[in-house]
Order: C-alpha cells, then structure tokens, then sequence
C-alpha cells in the first residue's frame, strides 16, 4: 500500500466514525465531492492545504492520517 492509499484509508475511517458521508465530508470542507472520492480511493495526490482542512473537519490528528 503506498502513501495515498494509506491516507485514503484512514480518512474513510475516520469519516465513518463521525458518521458523514463523503457529500458531507466534501461539503464542510470546501471540496467537490468527486474530488474527496478520488482522495479516499488514493487515486490522487493531495495537497497540504486540502489535507489539512478536511483533518479539521474529522476534528482528527495529523498523526492520525498520515502513515509517516
């Protein structure tokens, strides 16, 4: 498993323990959706900038996401 998909997996579980759906997720954080699905799946590289706002949405740990 590489980097994106580390961190794709642990948003999506982070995000079903908050229980919000990827829309919402999306949503609170100024993102498309679309966008955010393709984050989750590892298909895409994220940025810094929209790592860190969707963090602050789950109201998670830096640590808790990134696999280093």
């Amino acid at each position: 498993m590489d980097a994106r998909e580390s961190i794709g997996t642990a948003l999506r579980l982070a995000r079903k323990k908050r229980k919000l759906t990827q829309f919402k997720l999306s949503q609170a954080a100024g993102i498309n959706a679309n966008y955010y699905a393709q984050i989750e799946r590892g298909e895409v590289n994220v940025s810094a900038k929209i790592l860190q706002m969707i963090i602050e949405v789950l109201k998670v740990k830096s640590s808790d996401i990134l696999p280093y």
